[in-house]
């Protein structure tokens, strides 16, 4: 049976060559943990995004728990952010001892709908933590104001957003710090888990390095905060390098199969992305609704197509987070859509004719419902 999930392997096999050769680079250089290679892509990513600092971290869900703790954020703080994310979004919050707060999301983007914020602050409330969800910046300016206005923290979430742009400024360079993910599916993905926290206020960075490293300074010396054990892997980083330089080709193809997908399904029951004024849009999945989802999904795996739900089930409405008490209703649109949405292939190696084979089934099934 076809799967259209991820192209790793269509992606490893161009890139083979260069990713063998930054394993071996590695492996040459006698400096396993926190060396040259992480050194490097520290710099070259906070240059990415004009930005002072760069921490390089295991995994995207530490460099949010990381960027909270390095912001002030802990036990009783309440964080605004939304529901329609992935659950470790939520998972951070609650692993610093905060409370996550969340308000619902525009009904066409499907990103926090930024007018309901100002109204879920609340004495208790610490920071705002926007999810750049699907390939999309957030609307800012609003937020900006309410943090200066409240004297809260901007942490982005942009694990699915590398690259992405808002009126002229790139996902990261918003907030007090933003956080990513390197997972293998990203935008800009490793060859296992891997995440970063950027900022550039030279405290913030400060304290992420010593958080990410035990709370010690330097190596095995005195722990002035108990930190974590968090560390961004070498071989890792030097995958990393290598794909940054390429990471203009992979957005350039990745609007290609955007365009024809949205072409290919003008007027039709699915319903194709909107992209936000002022945004450019690096479609790390691409996110369709048909109202009759569940149906369409089981006639397309007859045809040996399964396709991935991004997400079946907001947080809100997942057991593990049911002591912070949202009923569906209390996020409504939130809920609705999530019976709605579903991922069409987005990556970079997906072929013409593999797209076309998706369009043409995706057309058929949908026009017999």
């Amino acid at each position: 049976m076809t799967q259209y999930v991820w192209g790793y392997l269509p992606e490893y096999e161009k890139e083979r060559t260069d990713i063998l050769d930054a394993v071996d680079t590695v492996f040459r250089s006698g400096q396993l943990v926190l060396g040259r290679s992480v050194k490097a892509f520290e710099r070259e990513f906070a240059d990415h995004h004009g930005l002072a600092h760069c921490v390089g971290v295991d995994n995207g869900t530490n460099a949010i728990v990381l960027g909270l703790r390095a912001l002030g954020v802990g036990p009783g703080d309440e964080v605004i952010t939304v529901s329609n994310t992935a659950a470790p979004t939520v998972v951070a919050i609650d692993a610093v001892g905060a409370v996550p707060v969340f308000v619902d999301i525009d009904p066409e983007t499907y990103l926090m709908n930024v007018d309901q914020v100002s109204a879920a602050i609340t004495a208790r409330t610490r920071c705002l933590l926007p999810v750049h969800l699907y390939g999309q910046c957030v609307d800012m300016a609003p937020l900006e104001a309410l943090a200066d206005r409240h004297g809260l923290v901007i942490l982005e979430d942009c694990a699915q957003a590398h690259g992405a742009v808002h009126h002229g400024r790139i996902a990261g360079s918003m907030g007090r710090a933003a956080a990513f993910s390197f997972y293998p599916t990203k935008v800009l993905g490793a060859y296992g888990d891997g995440g970063a926290t950027i900022t550039d206020d030279p405290e913030v960075d400060a304290r992420l390095r010593r958080l990410r490293f035990y709370g010690m300074e330097d190596r095995y010396y005195v722990v002035e905060t108990p930190g974590h054990n968090s560390r961004l892997d070498e071989v890792q980083a030097e995958i990393l390098r290598r794909k940054l330089t390429r990471l203009d080709g992979y957005l350039a193809r990745r609007r290609e199969i955007a365009d024809r997908y949205a072409e290919a399904f003008a007027g039709t029951d699915v319903v194709t992305p909107v992209t936000a004024p002022g945004n450019t849009h690096v479609y790390y999945v691409y996110v369709v609704r048909h109202p009759r989802r569940d149906e369409l999904l089981a006639g397309l795996k007859e045809h040996g197509i399964e396709l991935n739900i991004s997400y079946p089930w907001p947080v809100h409405e997942q057991s593990g987070f049911r002591h912070l008490g949202y009923r569906p209703e209390d996020l409504p649109v939130t809920s609705r859509v999530a019976k709605e949405i579903f991922s069409l292939p987005m990556y970079p190696s997906l072929s013409d004719a593999e797209q076309e084979r998706v369009i043409e089934t995706v057309r058929d099934v949908a026009g017999r419902l």
